[in-house]
């Protein structure tokens, strides 16, 4: 039976999924304890339980995408983009080293990063979101989710912080290269183990940049100067595994990489 939910019920959920991410231990699909969230208290959830991060001092820093692909949004029955904050906490040093212990079942996917000059918020154009950046990046961004199995609703994973856990961002680089349809390949210790381009991500990422400033309007945010914005990915994700070595490496922009314990 779906419960009524109130502005106590999501102080509450947004606690449950907060101490999931913080302890690393999974708990159960909000949509199966019969929380019939609407997306707009999703959100809800995901500024609660982020406001308890920054409370402990972490500091977002930018946010993340998420179904930036046709055929994902198909497959989620949705029809418009997911997003979630980036904290300083999350950051992995680029070529640094992680322990799976702070993860559940992490998996990493290749994305394209921004880094902003200007304040971006509400509906812009993609000149407008192009003049916008100061320099873009190959990444790296982990996914984790806090629930069981990996198995969410959407409105589970936007509660969620959309699975975001951590990123790396390779050396930054002119935003005047050409974004549109770069080759990336993820390897695993040298083999690669995804290859895709950056057309997947909504056939140019400066869209989904463009898109990131909508939906930080709709909410009443705005993604400041000096803010990272990842794109979404262009492959699907892999499972990390213990004594890896992970590398994206993108045509024009460079390599981003870290090994995991």
């Amino acid at each position: 039976m779906n419960k009524i939910t109130n502005e106590l019920n999501l102080h509450t959920l947004a606690e449950q999924v907060d101490n999931a991410a913080y302890t690393a231990q999974t708990i159960s699909q909000l949509s199966a304890q019969g929380e019939a969230l609407t997306l707009e208290q999703a959100y809800k959830v995901q500024d609660l339980s982020v406001a308890r991060r920054l409370s402990r001092g972490e500091k977002q820093v930018g946010i993340k995408m998420g179904f930036t692909s046709r055929a994902k949004m198909i497959q989620m029955g949705v029809d418009d983009m997911i997003w979630g904050p980036l904290t300083d906490q999350m950051f992995i040093e680029e070529g640094g080293e992680i322990s799976l212990d702070r993860f559940i079942h992490p998996r990493v996917e290749p994305e394209i990063a921004f880094l902003l000059n200007k304040t971006l918020s509400g509906n812009v154009t993609l000149t407008q979101a192009m003049a916008a950046v100061e320099a873009g990046a190959p990444a790296l961004e982990i996914i984790d989710s806090r629930y069981d199995n990996f198995k969410f609703s959407l409105e589970d994973v936007v509660a969620d912080n959309c699975s975001s856990s951590g990123f790396t961002i390779g050396a930054w680089q002119s935003p005047n290269a050409n974004l549109t349809n770069l080759g990336m390949v993820m390897e695993f210790d040298g083999k690669p183990v995804e290859i895709g381009s950056s057309a997947a991500i909504l056939g140019n990422p400066y869209r989904s940049l463009a898109a990131a400033a909508r939906v930080a309007g709709e909410a009443g945010k705005v993604l400041p100067a000096g803010s990272i914005v990842l794109a979404g990915a262009s492959t699907v994700a892999q499972a990390l595994k213990p004594n890896t070595h992970v590398r994206l490496v993108c045509e024009s922009l460079g390599v981003a990489e870290f090994k995991v314990k």
